[in-house]
């Protein structure tokens, strides 16, 4: 039995891991839940229905609330960073979930990793900001990080067997989003409803919005670079509008090696947890004859400026990738605000980065000093703005 403690629970990634879990109930059992206040209903219900053995909230209100309606909980709720890092570490589990959405999962994923938890991660910005943080802890520790993504699960399980150092070149597929096409005129005026409305995947506001300005995609890139121990120069990023080819690896005898499926996050999340054995699938397999044409183009990094930014930042490295995720997130929360246009959030993001003064090889403390700092910064850019 494989005992599981999902951090983010109630987002999009968290609801479809608990969705496995109802049906794998034989494999898995869920003993640690943290959430966000964004929908402590939902929360309340998981815990009745998954009996955790503890669950993790941001604050002492939402604490409060919690144990005024679990009068017959027999576990414990408590609340606040901290929390949320015992969360990660319960001494019964065995596999960690980090669903969180930004920066938030580095800690917990690094705590998880040096108490020998198996890591389940679907928090790109995690290595986005601390991969070498990550990588370091794993080679210490001997542990196991396996991701949830659906082109770097794609990538994990072409290498399935393979060796690393025979890899030419990684090559993540792109939907394209819903302005794949479009030029710098047309972005200046899409909306809020527009951009939301992601043409394949079903995903939380955060990454749809990522996706929608290929940020997603260069996010993914500098993740790459770390799971699978390439340079930035290997991964090669190609629209595929279709999302049946889910990614690629080419090898240096020239053959390519693809995994196909339909667009069901909930396989990748399954495969993560039953790795190395595959269960039976949650979704509809997929039907090749009905595929059709498979297409691939390479991506318009004019048009959508934050891929490009998102390579420099792999190139670079140091605090850059930190500060590049932390300006986005803070860029995307101003959007989904409607308190800037889609078209401000690579501005922002190339503002923070010119300004921010690199340093290399950092130490955790100075990650998340990056991270505060990029923050701080994009929210100062509002303020002047606005004055």
């Amino acid at each position: 039995m494989k005992k599981i403690s999902v951090l983010g629970s109630t987002g999009s990634i968290g609801c479809q891991t608990l969705d496995v879990v109802s049906r794998n109930l034989d494999q898995l059992k869920v003993v640690g839940l943290a959430a966000g206040r964004g929908n402590l209903q939902l929360l309340l219900e998981q815990v009745n229905q998954y009996s955790p053995e503890f669950v993790a909230v941001p604050d002492e209100e939402s604490c409060l609330w919690l144990e005024s309606r679990l009068k017959e909980f027999k576990g414990d709720i408590s609340y606040g960073k901290r929390a949320l890092e015992e969360a990660a570490v319960l001494p019964s589990m065995t596999h960690l979930v980090v669903a969180v959405v930004g920066s938030l999962g580095l800690v917990p994923t690094l705590q998880a990793i040096h108490h020998g938890k198996i890591v389940a991660l679907a928090n790109k910005e995690t290595l986005v900001a601390g991969g070498h943080l990550v990588d370091e802890a794993l080679k210490k520790q001997g542990g196991t990080l396996i991701p949830i993504d659906s082109e770097h699960s794609a990538v994990f399980q072409c290498l399935n067997g393979e060796n690393k150092k025979n890899i030419r070149q990684i090559l993540l597929t792109a939907s394209g989003g819903p302005f794949r096409g479009f030029t710098e005129e047309k972005l200046r005026t899409v909306t809020r409803e527009q951009v939301l409305n992601h043409p394949i995947w079903k995903m939380g506001s955060k990454i749809t919005v990522d996706s929608a300005s290929m940020m997603n995609k260069g996010l993914e890139v500098i993740e790459a670079k770390w799971l699978f121990g390439v340079s930035s120069e290997q991964i090669k990023v190609v629209v595929h509008p279709q999302g049946v080819v889910h990614s690629m690896v080419e090898f240096c005898d020239g053959s390519v090696i693809a995994q196909l499926g339909v667009p069901d996050m909930r396989t990748p999340i399954q495969f993560a947890l039953s790795y190395p054995e595959r269960w039976d699938s949650p979704s509809p397999g997929l039907d090749i004859k009905n595929v059709g044409t498979l297409t691939f183009e390479e991506p318009n990094m004019q048009v959508f400026p934050c891929l490009k930014y998102a390579y420099e930042a792999a190139e670079i490295q140091g605090t850059f990738p930190a500060v590049l995720n932390a300006a986005n997130e803070e860029a995307v929360r101003f959007f989904l605000e409607d308190k800037i246009s889609f078209y401000e959030i690579p501005k922002l993001v190339k503002s923070a980065l010119e300004r921010h003064h690199v340093q290399m090889y950092p130490d955790l403390k100075q990650v998340l000093e990056a991270d505060s700092w990029a923050r701080f910064y994009v929210k100062s850019e509002m303020v002047h703005e606005s004055a």
